[in-house]
């Protein structure tokens, strides 16, 4: 093979000036924070029917006790660039009054959507609705805890290839595989929370610092 050195030499530069501009690039985003101001305009009722208001202030979203249920949608979560998978979802979640679920979050995994329930099925289940068309109430994910109100509870959530995860006040509840199984939503008015949202039942709840951080 022949080759002019020079012009070898010419195309190597370009190439280096090339590598060099493309580091020099903007960094890939890896967190969000979905109540600052530059994505807190996304934030919109889900739509359910006879739901509570839904106000945003301060940095936190209150969801007034719906007839029977509120919901917050955030519909912005392909447009902003956001993962589906290797993320983390952390947020804080208080039931203000009421006895149910407060601090739900759905959220998706992949090409499908799952809830994480906080405080369901009369204020202690925790769970992953739904798998293999079973909520949280029926599959492997099923527990309970105790959540006082008036107070922050801290939820973590994290989304692998093959695993689902998932923390409240730093307690392991949810560690399950994915792997194999049917993912997707109890049917009703919580699909109305897709592609990300928070949904309460007969409660007022408040959300606050919720962040979405690749893994």
């Amino acid at each position: 093979m022949n080759f002019d050195i020079k012009s070898f030499g010419g195309r190597a530069a370009w190439l280096c000036l090339f590598f060099i501009l493309a580091q020099c690039g903007p960094p890939r985003r890896t967190e969000w924070h979905l109540l600052a101001d530059e994505f807190a305009p996304a934030w919109i009722a889900a739509g359910i029917p006879e739901e509570g208001a839904i106000t945003i202030h301060h940095g936190e979203i209150t969801l007034s006790p719906g007839q029977p249920m509120t919901g917050a949608q955030w519909a912005a979560w392909k447009s902003a660039g956001l993962p589906t998978s290797r993320y983390a979802i952390e947020y804080e979640a208080m039931r203000v009054e009421g006895n149910d679920f407060f601090g739900t979050v759905t959220f998706p995994v992949g090409d499908s959507y799952v809830s994480l329930v906080v405080g369901g099925w009369g204020g202690t289940l925790v769970g992953i609705s739904s798998i293999d068309d079973m909520d949280a109430s029926e599959n492997t994910t099923t527990g309970n805890a105790f959540f006082e109100n008036n107070r922050w509870h801290k939820i973590r959530i994290e989304v692998r290839d093959d695993e689902l995860r998932a923390w409240i006040n730093d307690k392991l509840f949810v560690n399950t595989s994915t792997r194999g199984h049917k993912l997707g939503l109890r049917a009703g008015d919580i699909e109305k929370c897709t592609p990300f949202g928070f949904a309460s039942y007969a409660t007022q709840a408040r959300i606050r610092q919720v962040q979405i951080r690749r893994l």
